[in-house]
Formats: structure tokens, sequence, C-alpha cells
């Protein structure tokens, strides 16, 4: 079930802790509302040094996999 949150008098709200610690919003972090039918989603948006972060753990299988690409493009154009 979610969590409920009030809006004040100068369209503000709280986001509950338990959600900003599980998403890792804090003070500056930035989120995108999403319109829907059936209503609006709030995503965190992550800076380009967060992504980054994320992604380094692949780092060697992606350079593989282009490696892989680029092979195969050689080859492609070869024949």
């Amino acid at each position: 079930m979610g969590q409920v949150a009030t809006v004040t008098s100068k369209s503000m709200v709280s986001i509950p802790a338990r959600i900003r610690e599980r998403y890792g919003i804090r003070e500056g972090s930035k989120l995108e509302f999403i319109e829907s039918d059936e209503g609006v989603l709030l995503i965190p948006v992550r800076s380009l040094g967060e992504l980054r972060g994320a992604f380094k753990a692949h780092e060697k299988l992606v350079r593989e996999g282009i490696r892989e690409l680029e092979r195969e493009h050689r080859k492609e154009a070869r024949s």
C-alpha cells in the first residue's frame, strides 16, 4: 500500500522518510513528474555522474560487446 502526504498552503509536499531513503532522494534531488490517466508518477532524476557510477561495474562487459560489434562490422565490410 502507498503512503499519504499532504499538500501545504504553499503547494509543497513532504516525501515520507522511508521513500526518500529507499530511492536516495535528498535535499537538492530532482524528481520527474509523469502524468497518466491514473494519476502522477514521481521518478528520481539521476545525475550523469550517478549513472556513470551505476554502469562502472559493467564497463568490461560493455567494452567487450563494442569490440565484438566492431569485429563483425569489419568482417561484413570486407565481404
